[in-house]
C-alpha cells in the first residue's frame, strides 16, 4: 500500500485565526489545514460548516410537484381512514427509514390498525418491492404503500399492486429509472443536480423529509415533535456511508444532538437504542459510535435472522423490558455476525489466493456454501485488501429447478459499481445499488458470461494494471501532538464519512511497547472469532506511550524495538475513558518509496467545476488551458492535461454540471429535428445537432441508425447533413437500435454527472496513468 500525503500548501493566517475561535485550547492549525484540504476555505461558510444550528436547511418543498403529490395522497388516506403499509429495507438505512415513517407517519394513522410495514427477509427475498408481498398487503386491506429505502427501478411490481387497486409513494436514494415510474409520486435525491444540498440524502433522510412536509401539511395532528426523529435519521444516514455533505451534514449533526440524549436517562426516550449504547460501550456523541457500534449492530439481524422487522420494534418502543430483551438479541446476532464474517473472510481469500490477479480487474467468485448475510462485509474487505471490485455470491435452486447465483457487490477507488454490473444487465435476474455498493443475481449458467463482460468493462473505462492501493494521509503528527486538544480540533469536521473520512495522521519514526493479542469476547464473555491487537506507541517528542489498537491483526504483524512510520486515526474509547489511536497501516521507517506527496501532480490543475465566477479564466491568458465542456471518458481530460503540461500551462477543469434530458425525450427531439429539415429540405451541420441535443459523435452515429430502421434516409457532404422522410415500412430490428441510442445517451448523461462529482484526486491519478 502507498501512502499519499495530501497536499501541503501554506493556510493564510487569517483562516487559522478564523478556525482557532472554535478551538480556545489549541492553536487550531492542524483544523485549519484539514478545512483547507476539504475545500472549506469561506471564512463566512465556517458557522453553518462547523455548527448546525448556523446552517439554513433545505425544506421538503424544494422536491416540488412529486412531493405535493405525495401529500395530497397522504391527506386522502388520513380523510378517508384508508390503510397504509410501509414497505421498507432490511439494512441500517432501510430499517430506521421504516422507523421513521412508522412513527412519523403515525402521528395520522393508528399503528397495527390503519398503518402497517413489510421489510423483506434478507436471506430469502431480494431488496425492493415484490408480488408476493404485494399480494399479501392487497389481501389485508391495503390502499397505499410508501416505500423507504427501494422501490425506484420496481416498474413491474408498481404496475401489479396498481392492478390490485394499490398506490404507491416512492421515497428512495438509489440510482433511478430511465423514465418516472407509473406511480402516484417518486420522491428520490437523485432527480437534483449533483451540486444540490439534497443531492446525497439516504434513505432515511429522504423518508424523513417526507414526514417532514406531511407536518407541515398538518401542524395541528402531531403530538410527537418532529426533531425526536433525527437520532433515527443520523443512524441510518451515517450507516450507509452517503455523503455527508449539505443537508446530509446538517441532519446527521442535528441527530447526533439527539442520539446523544439516549445515553441519558434523564433525557432519553428511546429505550431500545439507550440499550443498544449500553452493550456497545458508546455515549452516542459521535459519528463512529454508529459506524462501529449501532450500525452493525442493526446490519447483523438481518445478516444472521435474515428477518429485521423486530429492529424496528427495538428502534421505536417505549416498553423498556421488551426493549431490553431485543437489544440482547440483536447484540447476539451481532456476536456470530462477527464470527462468520471472519469464517467466509478465511474462505474467500482461499480463492483469491487461486487466482492470476495479473489478469483480474474484477474479483467474482461464488460458492454455494457461504452465508449470504455476510458477503457485501467480506466484499469490502477483499476490495480493499486486493484493490479491485470485489463481487460475492452464493447459490440455490428455486422450485423450478432453476439454480441462481446471488450476492453482493463492493467498490474500489471511485470505480462505479452500478454502471459497471449494468453494463451486463442482459445477463442479470435482479440488480440494484448505488456506484459504491449493489446487489445482484443472475442464472448460475450465465456467470461465465457476465465474469468475462465485466472484465472487459472495466477494461474500457480504465487503466487499472497499477494495482497498488494509495492511502490517503491527511497531517503529520508526533506522539505529544495526541491528545484532547488535537481530538478537539479534529471533532470539529465531524461527522466524518463518504466525501469527509476521518483524518489519517502519520507519526514517522515511532516504536511499539507491549503489542498483544486477543479475541473479542461477547456480552457473557465468550470469545468471538475475531481478533485485535493493543500496544503503547512512543517517539523522541515524548516520553509518556499513548495507547492504541489494531483491529482484525496479530501481535507478530507489529516489529517490536524498530523505528516505523505509522497512519493511524485518533480516537476516544468511551468504556475506558481514555484517547487512543486505531492503527491503519505501518511499514518500517526506512521505507520511504511508500512514501508519495499528491501536490505534484495538483499543482498542474486548477479546478473550478460548478463554479458560478468562472469568467477569470474566460481570456486568452497564456497560462491556463481550458477544459470548458463537461468529459464524457478520461481520454478527453487526460490530452487536456499533457498538452498543458508540454506548454508549461495549468489545465483549468472550467465546467459545470450539464443540463440533461430525459434519453426518450432527446430522441423524439431528434425525430422533430429530423423531421423539419425533411419537410423545408433545410441542411444541418453535425455539430450544430450534437450541440442542440448535448450528445457525443458516438450517440448521433447510434442516432442515425435508429432514424433509418424507422424509414428516414439521409446524404451527407463532409459534416452537412440532408435528410429524407421515406414511405418504406420500418425495419425488424428498429426497436434494438433505438434502444441503442437511448442507453448510449443515458450512459454519457451518467458520465457527466460523474465528471462533475469526481474528487480531483482521483482525477489525478487516472490522468497520470
Amino acid at each position: 500500500m502507498k501512502w499519499q500525503l495530501v497536499s501541503t500548501e501554506e493556510i493564510p493566517q487569517w483562516f487559522i485565526d478564523a478556525v482557532k475561535s472554535y478551538t480556545p485550547n489549541s492553536k487550531g492549525e492542524f483544523a485549519a489545514q484539514l478545512l483547507w484540504q476539504r475545500s472549506i476555505r469561506d471564512v463566512e461558510e465556517l458557522p453553518g460548516y462547523i455548527d448546525p444550528d448556523c446552517y439554513q436547511p433545505t425544506g421538503a418543498a424544494a422536491f416540488g410537484e412529486e412531493m405535493v403529490q405525495a401529500i395530497a395522497r397522504l391527506q386522502t388516506a388520513f380523510a378517508d381512514k384508508e390503510k397504509v403499509t410501509i414497505w421498507g429495507d432490511f439494512d441500517a438505512d432501510g430499517v430506521t427509514s421504516t422507523s421513521v415513517l412508522w412513527e412519523g407517519l403515525g402521528q395520522f394513522f393508528s399503528q397495527d390498525i390503519l398503518l402497517s410495514y413489510y421489510i423483506p427477509n434478507r436471506l430469502t427475498e431480494s431488496h425492493g418491492l415484490n408480488h408476493t408481498g404485494i399480494a399479501q398487503l392487497a389481501a389485508s386491506g391495503t390502499k397505499l404503500i410508501v416505500t423507504c429505502d427501494t422501490g425506484s427501478t420496481n416498474i413491474t411490481e408498481i404496475e401489479y399492486a396498481a392492478k390490485l387497486g394499490i398506490d404507491v409513494i416512492v421515497t428512495d436514494h438509489h440510482t433511478l429509472p430511465p423514465n418516472r415510474p407509473p406511480v402516484t409520486a417518486i420522491i428520490n435525491p437523485r432527480y437534483f443536480p449533483t451540486e444540490h444540498p439534497l443531492y446525497s440524502l439516504s434513505g432515511v433522510a429522504t423518508a424523513y423529509k417526507l414526514v417532514e412536509a406531511l407536518y407541515n401539511a398538518l401542524p395541528h395532528i402531531p403530538q410527537q415533535p418532529l426533531e425526536y426523529l433525527l437520532d433515527l435519521v443520523a443512524i441510518g444516514l451515517i450507516a450507509d456511508l452517503v455523503e455527508l455533505k449539505g443537508d446530509c451534514r446538517y441532519l446527521a449533526q442535528q441527530g447526533i444532538k439527539q442520539l446523544k440524549k439516549q445515553a441519558n436517562p434523564a433525557t432519553a426516550n428511546r429505550p431500545g437504542v439507550t440499550k443498544l449504547l449500553e452493550l456497545c460501550q458508546k455515549t452516542g456523541d459521535r459519528p463512529t459510535d454508529i459506524s462501529f457500534g449501532l450500525g452493525p449492530r442493526i446490519n447483523a439481524v438481518s445478516r444472521i435472522h435474515g428477518d429485521a422487522s423486530y429492529v424496528v420494534e427495538l428502534l421505536t418502543s417505549q416498553d423498556i423490558k421488551r426493549c431490553q430483551e431485543l437489544a440482547s438479541e440483536t447484540e447476539l446476532a451481532n456476536t456470530r455476525r462477527k464470527s462468520l464474517q471472519k469464517d467466509t473472510l478465511d474462505r474467500v481469500e482461499k480463492k483469491v489466493s487461486r487466482l492470476d490477479l495479473s489478469t483480474t480487474n474484477v474479483i467474482v467468485l461464488e460458492d454455494e456454501q457461504w452465508q449470504g448475510g455476510v458477503l457485501g462485509l467480506v466484499a469490502g474487505q477483499i476490495a480493499q485488501q486486493y484493490n479491485r471490485p470485489t463481487i460475492l455470491l452464493n447459490s440455490s435452486t428455486d422450485s423450478e429447478g432453476n439454480t441462481y447465483v446471488k450476492g453482493s457487490a463492493r467498490s474500489v477507488n471511485n470505480i462505479d459499481l452500478y454502471q459497471l454490473v449494468n453494463s451486463q444487465a442482459h445477463l442479470l435476474h435482479r440488480f440494484g445499488g448505488h456506484p459504491f455498493a449493489a446487489g445482484l443475481s443472475l442464472l448460475k449458467e450465465n456467470l461465465p458470461l457476465f465474469k468475462q463482460g465485466i472484465e472487459q468493462q472495466l477494461k474500457q473505462q480504465l487503466d487499472i494494471t497499477n494495482t497498488e492501493q494509495i492511502l490517503d494521509v491527511d497531517l503529520t503528527v508526533t506522539v505529544a501532538d495526541l491528545g484532547k486538544n488535537l481530538f478537539q480540533e479534529l471533532k470539529l469536521i465531524e461527522p466524518c464519512g463518504m466525501g469527509n473520512p476521518a483524518p489519517k495522521l502519520l507519526i514517522k519514526n515511532c516504536r511499539f511497547l507491549n503489542p498483544w493479542h486477543s479475541n473479542i469476547k461477547d456480552k457473557n464473555g465468550g470469545k468471538v472469532k475475531y481478533i485485535k491487537t493493543t500496544f503503547n506507541l512512543i517517539d523522541k517528542s515524548f516520553e509518556r506511550p499513548f495507547p492504541g489498537l489494531w483491529w482484525g491483526h496479530y501481535k507478530d504483524e507489529i516489529p517490536e524495538n524498530t523505528n516505523c512510520n505509522v497512519v493511524v486515526e485518533l480516537d476516544f474509547n468511551t468504556f475506558n475513558k481514555r484517547y487512543e489511536v486505531r492503527l491503519i497501516d505501518l511499514q518500517l521507517a526506512n521505507n520511504n518509496h511508500n512514501l508519495q506527496t499528491s501536490s505534484t501532480q495538483e499543482k498542474y490543475i486548477i479546478d473550478r467545476r460548478n463554479k458560478d465566477n468562472v469568467e477569470t479564466f474566460n481570456s486568452n491568458n497564456l497560462s491556463f488551458v481550458l477544459q470548458n465542456d463537461c468529459p464524457i471518458q478520461w481520454n478527453e481530460i487526460q490530452q487536456k492535461y499533457h498538452y498543458a503540461v508540454k506548454r508549461a500551462q495549468k489545465l483549468v477543469l472550467n465546467y459545470n454540471a450539464p443540463e440533461t434530458t430525459e434519453a426518450s425525450k432527446t430522441w423524439q427531439q431528434l425525430i422533430g429535428i429530423v423531421k423539419y429539415l425533411s419537410r423545408t429540405k433545410k441542411t444541418v451541420s453535425k455539430e450544430q445537432i450534437k450541440e442542440k441535443l448535448a450528445i457525443s459523435d458516438r450517440s448521433f452515429e447510434l442516432g442515425l441508425q435508429a432514424l433509418v430502421n424507422i424509414g428516414f434516409s439521409y446524404n451527407h457532404t463532409g459534416q452537412t447533413y440532408q435528410f429524407t422522410q421515406g414511405n418504406h415500412q420500418i425495419q425488424n430490428n428498429a426497436t434494438a437500435a433505438i434502444d441503442s441510442f437511448l442507453s448510449t445517451v443515458a450512459e454519457e448523461q451518467f458520465q457527466q454527472r460523474y465528471f462533475t462529482q469526481v474528487p480531483l484526486p482521483v482525477i489525478t491519478k487516472h490522468i497520470e496513468s
